[in-house]
């Protein structure tokens, strides 16, 4: 399962257990909870729809804060003596993905139970209907001792 976030203006695909960074998050609050999310996808089924989303969000606990490498911004214009030199390095937030909650996590659950229940029931008319079928078929063959 694996969903996407949007955290810090951009937007990321985790799975449970990742460690990604993302913008600075300024709350002290370990556990983070992302919503709404944009997309989740659950073994094979996509879902992207707002209104089914609304249930759905993504845990994380925060792991440190770090800067990320110096960016240097030099401005020049020739002949003027127009020199401007600048450098930036960003704040980022380094989090572990907890959990992630998909919407209508509890239908597939019961979807496969019922389908375990058919499963039985269905093997049990099978076995029935093939125990005679395997008795007539030991009464009509000619023994060894008769050839």
């Amino acid at each position: 399962m694996y969903a996407i976030i949007r955290a810090g203006g951009k937007q990321a695909k985790v799975r449970e257990g990742d460690v990604l960074d993302v913008e600075r998050i300024k709350s002290g609050e370990s556990p983070v909870t992302y919503r709404p999310l944009l997309l989740v996808h659950d073994d094979g089924t996509v879902i992207s729809d707002r209104a089914a989303l609304d249930g759905a969000s993504v845990t994380a606990e925060i792991v440190g804060d770090h800067r990320g490498p110096k960016v240097e911004i030099f401005k020049y214009k020739a002949k003027t003596g127009y020199r401007r030199r600048q450098g930036h390095r960003q704040t980022y937030t380094t989090i572990k993905i907890t959990g992630i909650e998909a919407p209508g996590a509890d239908k597939p659950a019961k979807k496969a139970k019922k389908s375990a229940k058919k499963t039985s029931s269905d093997n049990e008319t099978v076995a029935a209907e093939t125990e005679p079928v395997e008795a007539a078929a030991a009464e009509t063959a000619p023994s060894e001792e008769e050839a």
